[in-house]
């Protein structure tokens, strides 16, 4: 799994980011370009604003005994895979706002640092090493290029 924290990783991203269009097509899935971008937005905001309620004691029982290894752990997505109803995009959204405000999460991530990152609670989750940071930060990144064939 590629270093997110690493300035060339967090480049070569940005530079997939920048061939997608906003009239880009996925190779599968429901997802425009713009709607794509504010869905990978998600993981930031959890992880940097209080925007998103946490999940009550049962359901953060669940999602860290059930669903924590897939997004933490090194197995690539599968492709249509069911998503978190926070991760859920259906209204448009601006292409060029989504895009920039993508950018500048990973760019904050980068600057931020593996450990800014170690031990720090994640909204789901419960405390992530760096290295669960990273995976769940790139592996969800590298996943929807790769639908936009980037």
């Amino acid at each position: 799994m590629k270093n997110i924290f690493l300035p060339e990783v967090s480049n070569e991203i940005i530079e997939r980011i920048n061939h997608i269009k906003p009239d880009s097509q996925p190779l599968w899935g429901k997802m425009n370009a713009a709607q794509m971008m504010a869905h990978c937005c998600v993981t930031y905001e959890m992880a940097y604003e209080n925007k998103h309620k946490a999940p009550n004691v049962f359901m953060k029982f669940i999602l860290k005994t059930f669903i924590k290894d897939s997004v933490v752990g090194p197995k690539p997505y599968k492709k249509n895979s069911q998503t978190a109803p926070a991760f859920l995009i259906k209204d448009e959204r601006d292409f060029n706002t989504e895009k920039k405000r993508l950018i500048a999460y990973i760019k904050e991530t980068q600057e931020s640092g593996a450990k800014f990152f170690d031990g720090k609670e994640s909204l789901s989750f419960g405390k992530l090493s760096e290295a669960e940071w990273n995976v769940m930060f790139y592996k969800h990144l590298d996943h929807h290029l790769g639908q936009f064939g980037v």
